[in-house]
């Protein structure tokens, strides 16, 4: 193990890229992660691979593209000899800790059909020390926190309805039932601390996982009423819902399937309206700045501690939020503000990099093996991401890619889905890809739906010219590279590796050249 290496990877759930650099970066006050950011080099045009939550954080963790690792959906298994962060950190003799969640869901075929890890999609991933557990369905021991402090409820949804100050009927931004020092993210952040206070000695790797501001927006005071919702930008979008959901096929069933009720508990009669929107903004942006708070916390003490300057810190989320853009909400979706997410890393050493943005496309796979690179650890050959860190010493690798690319499984093997229902796809057709150039962004389908292209330097998302004849060639040449970007990123587990009658053999697939150079 190298010495005096810390790593520090916090996943922050469902951040939009755009609180931090974009057009809500001016209405919220994240004053923690700015301040990181001139710390760090920034990654400004930042993807996730795909969406939601359990194939988003199975694909930063294996470095893998969902249609290599295949837990395409909540509930879906993650191949139990799939390498990933933890299994690698520790063959560099870290013992990887974890405050949160993976929502990994576990490989049925090496499990007895009662083990209760078949149970939930939120078991840790394989090789992680959990040490809480901070699942989003049980919560046990800040459950058991809020009662040993006189709260008071019957069951866990509970938590998370607003309560009235004035007596009166509870409103949408009214605070939560537990005091800011009791709140979920408080209580991770506590624990957190409690642990690292006894790991000042070795090297060490910590995965800190919030929930927040994923919902059910309910934010305590403060910051449930920190923001004026009057305040706050109107969503981007078209006129209305129906313009929004006719602009193509998938749309309808995107925009029907989640409504502003399913993010609140206690409201299942809540209209869209500009009101109520504004207000879950208002509301979604106070829980971003809590986490804010607790992750400046979480840098006091490695800056007391005198480990700030031997720890590698990694800030990201899983995923991004529509938020009420293009009427939608959640983040099963094809717009770019599903998909876009912050990229913060400091490195030791990188004080000349410090401040700098970078703006050359990068994907949520490649954070797994940039922290490899870093400890000095190989990054195996089935991992499709590359390692960021020449980027983070002032280099541009020469042959760096030139677009990005995102999938979305939106089936099930068992209940149809509103998409299937709607468009008669199949499990194995209920899926898209997005291939993201600097210019243009093309979705297409497994099933037999138009494609969507956007021109960024026109409309945007704000219109598909797919089927614009100007737009013929410019769609046949995006249709093509994505196809090549499919073939070339095949499952790469052993496709290096062959045998000869001296024995195996293996050709790296991304050599590690940069280490060393931090």
């Amino acid at each position: 193990m190298p010495a005096n290496r810390n790593v520090l990877f916090v996943i922050i759930d469902q951040l939009r890229a755009d609180c931090l650099t974009g057009a809500l970066a001016d209405h919220v006050a994240l004053p923690h992660l700015r301040a990181l950011m001139k710390d760090s080099v920034t990654f400004t045009n930042h993807v996730s691979v795909t969406n939601p939550c359990g194939p988003s954080r199975a694909s930063i963790l294996t470095g893998q593209y969902a249609m290599n690792h295949r837990s395409v959906r909540n509930g879906t298994p993650l191949r139990h000899d799939t390498p990933n962060i933890a299994t690698q950190m520790r063959k560099a003799g870290y013992t990887p800790m974890l405050f949160g969640y993976t929502d990994t869901s576990q490989d049925p075929r090496v499990h007895a059909p009662d083990d209760p890890a078949l149970t939930t999609y939120e078991h840790p991933m394989d090789g992680f020390e959990e040490v809480v557990e901070m699942r989003s369905d049980t919560s046990q021991p800040w459950r058991d926190h809020l009662k040993k402090h006189g709260y008071i409820f019957d069951r866990y949804p509970d938590l998370f309805k607003p309560v009235s100050t004035s007596g009166a009927a509870p409103k949408l931004n009214d605070p939560a039932l537990y005091a800011a020092e009791d709140s979920d993210t408080a209580f991770l952040t506590d624990m957190f601390l409690d642990k690292m206070r006894q790991c000042q000695d070795d090297s060490w790797f910590s995965h800190l996982t919030y929930i927040r501001p994923h919902p059910p927006l309910n934010a305590p005071a403060p910051y449930n009423d920190m923001y004026d919702p009057a305040d706050l930008p109107l969503p981007t979008r078209l006129g209305s819902r129906e313009l929004e959901m006719d602009q193509h096929p998938f749309c309808a069933p995107a925009i029907a399937r989640v409504s502003p009720a399913d993010f609140v508990v206690g409201f299942p009669d809540l209209e869209a309206s500009d009101e109520t929107t504004q207000t879950l903004r208002s509301l979604y942006l106070g829980l971003a700045t809590e986490v804010d708070h607790h992750i400046g916390r979480v840098i006091q003490f490695l800056m007391d501690s005198g480990q700030y300057d031997d720890t590698m810190i990694v800030v990201t989320a899983d995923h991004g939020e529509m938020l009420g853009d293009r009427h939608a909400w959640g983040k099963m979706s094809i717009y770019d503000a599903a998909y876009r997410t912050p990229l913060i890393i400091r490195v030791p050493g990188g004080e000349k990099q410090a401040g700098a943005r970078i703006d050359a496309p990068t994907e949520s796979i490649d954070i797994t093996p940039t922290l490899l690179d870093w400890v000095g650890q190989d990054v195996p050959n089935a991992v499709d991401g590359r390692s960021l860190l020449p980027f983070l010493s002032g280099e541009t690798p020469k042959d760096w890619r030139t677009h990005s690319f995102s999938e979305l499984d939106f089936g099930h093997p068992a209940t149809p889905t509103i998409w299937q229902e709607v468009l008669g796809t199949s499990p194995s057709t209920s899926c898209l890809s997005i291939l993201r150039s600097p210019r243009y962004s093309l979705i297409e389908f497994a099933s037999d739906l138009p494609p969507i292209l956007f021109d960024f330097a026109a409309s945007g998302e704000m219109k598909n010219v797919a089927e614009d004849p100007e737009y013929a060639d410019i769609l046949y040449q995006m249709t093509r590279r994505i196809l090549h970007h499919r073939t070339a990123y095949t499952n790469h587990t052993l496709s290096l590796d062959f045998i000869t009658t001296e024995g195996p053999r293996q050709t790296r697939r991304h050599p590690q050249a940069s280490r060393g150079l931090l």
